[in-house]
């Protein structure tokens, strides 16, 4: 069983101790508390050290809790802070701030204040002297470049001109809060600071190993901003790396992963990072052989065996090859990609669900070439295979797990070397026709764009849109006007896909409600609004304009062809039993 030492101290017993020695290791995010968070915590220890503005009313028996820091001793006999590194960080601005401010006060509880101050902030001697060329917090945090400025204010107290660092930005917000305090409180000042230090409650919880450090953070929720899966990663690869002397190269590769990964990934949740790891691991699940449609959570994966998977000299370097190819995607890169690629992987940008993205870089990873490229020609055909299926299936059976049986099959064949088929959940053409000609196809549905951009793509046409380009489902046939004159005999007409067309979103809101014969115009860029046309880049817009009118019989012919063609496509793609 691991070993602990846990002990709720105060911030002075805890800073003070003569044996405190606090690292944050390089594999540590840099520092992120902003103002709010400060705010925060300056008006938490406000109201429970004076309450209601009264320093009278305080409880000496009261005890307000911050929160846990989780160390290890590392072989050095620092504490290395696995978590708690925010808080830690904040409180010692936060003591510095206070202590300029007693340099030049003689009352003796300022002096004392001070003094008590010191201790935290720097090692002493053992008469209780403050070194002060010699800190109690240090900082290797590889992608943190502000960490020396953070370390030489601690010490002198002294703004760098000009800095904007977040360190800077929070130690002056103290400054001015401290300065209105005073204000209020002249004859209480050393109250706040000493009630800070002697009845505000840390819980310092120090492991045996950083593994079990780790393990304990992950059943631990931090009150300012917790580590992310992939910083749990980022200390094992650490300690892999150091012990082969890599930890350098280590560090370069993880800052431009980090770089790669912040611009391309928006996750709704987790960090860009853990969207990477996220798609890596599908990969992993299929040369395991792995189907089931049972996910395991993202660090529960990668802990296995005891992070085996980070712990490869490839691995590394297959993650980096894969956030480069979709940096690649991101930005359509046209030396990477043909165009008729790069179209396909516009559509799979609005796909009903992200499934298709663990699938592509199951194929990525597996068919790269050494130049880290990909065969045109197959990779084109694999990414009509998986639109088919994947934009059929959302309407066949709905739910993005319903569609992991089939999807998880067919990483497994790619791994295997064999190209993605499908073919033991190929879809009745009556039934799958029957599915798409009862389905309501309403704008809130996902997978109703998905077909409308796939079909824009259908005319031979039609170029490359920017994909930062913002695009809105157009009603040729406007539900407002259906609304006032009930001109379409069956209601259901106004989401079918005979009425939605692709259109750029500054259009769209311009076509608004208006009259065809007026829509048109707007479409073509005839009818300005402002000083410059601004014609429609959807190359069927064109065909739409050629209709002398729009009604009923255009919608219900127009969706007859959208789903013949679709299904036309199922048939190329040998998805039709």
């Amino acid at each position: 069983m691991s070993k602990l030492s846990v002990d709720q101290k105060t911030i002075f017993d805890l800073l003070s101790d003569r044996k405190a020695d606090f690292l944050i290791p390089d594999y540590q995010r840099p520092y992120a508390w902003n103002e709010d968070q400060c705010q925060t915590l300056w008006d938490d220890i406000f109201a429970f050290s004076f309450p209601n503005n009264d320093y009278e009313a305080f409880d000496k028996n009261e005890e307000y809790f911050l929160g846990s820091i989780v160390t290890y001793k590392n072989e050095n006999g620092k504490s290395e802070v696995i978590d708690g590194q925010q808080r830690l960080t904040t409180l010692m601005l936060l003591l510095r701030a206070f202590y300029d401010k007693f340099s030049n006060m003689q009352d003796a509880n300022s002096k004392q204040t001070r003094i008590n101050i010191e201790k935290c902030i720097w090692k002493t001697d053992e008469f209780g002297t403050a070194d002060k060329s010699t800190l109690k917090i240090g900082s290797e945090v590889a992608t943190d470049n502000d960490k020396e400025e953070f370390l030489e204010l601690l010490r002198t107290g002294h703004v760098k001109v000009g800095s904007k660092s977040q360190y800077v930005n929070n130690y002056k917000f103290f400054q001015r809060k401290i300065d209105d305090f005073l204000q209020g409180f002249a004859s209480y000042f050393p109250y706040l600071p000493a009630r800070i230090l002697g009845n505000c409650i840390l819980l310092p919880i120090e492991a045996e190993s950083q593994d079990t450090a780790l393990r304990i953070f992950s059943t631990l929720n931090d009150r300012g901003l917790p580590l992310s899966d992939a910083d749990i990663f980022k200390a094992q690869f650490y300690k892999y790396y150091s012990g082969l002397n890599k930890k350098d190269d280590f560090i370069c590769d993880w800052k431009e992963l980090e770089e790669i990964t912040g611009s391309v990934f928006k996750p709704i949740t987790g960090s860009p990072m853990d969207e990477l790891f996220t798609r890596y691991m599908y990969f992993l699940r299929a040369k395991e052989g792995n189907k089931s449609s049972t996910t395991e959570a993202l660090r529960k994966f990668y802990e296995r065996n005891k992070y085996q998977y980070l712990k490869q000299d490839n691995t590394i370097g297959d993650i980096k090859a894969l956030a480069l190819f979709w940096k690649s995607v991101q930005r359509q890169d046209k030396d990477r990609f043909s165009d008729g690629v790069l179209k396909k992987l516009f559509v799979l940008n609005y796909a009903p669900n992200g499934m298709w993205q663990h699938i592509t870089s199951v194929f990525f990873l597996r068919n790269r070439g050494s130049d880290g490229l990909l065969d045109d020609t197959r990779f084109s055909k694999f990414l009509d295979r998986i639109t088919a299926f994947i934009f059929t299936y959302a309407i066949t059976n709905p739910g993005v797990n319903a569609l992991r049986t089939p999807v998880y099959d067919e990483m497994v064949n790619i791994i295997n070397g064999n190209d993605a088929t499908f073919s033991k959940y190929k879809f009745s053409e009556a039934q799958t026709r029957y599915f798409f000609e009862n389905y309501a196809f309403t704008n809130q549905r996902n997978v109703t764009r998905s077909i409308v951009t796939w079909y824009a793509y259908t005319f031979s046409e039609q170029t490359l849109l920017d994909v930062n380009e913002i695009l809105h489902i157009e009603h040729i046939y406007s539900r407002k006007r259906q609304e006032m004159e009930g001109g379409l005999k069956s209601e259901s007409n106004i989401d079918s896909l005979g009425n939605k067309v692709l259109l750029e979103a500054r259009i769209n809101i311009k076509a608004s409600d208006y009259r065809f014969d007026d829509k048109k115009k707007i479409y073509s860029g005839e009818l300005r609004r402002g000083k410059n046309k601004d014609k429609s880049e959807i190359a069927e817009i064109e065909k739409i304009i050629g209709y002398d009118e729009f009604e009923e019989q255009q919608i219900v012919g127009r969706e007859k062809s959208v789903l013949d063609r679709f299904f036309v496509f199922l048939q190329e793609e040998e998805l039709i039993a």
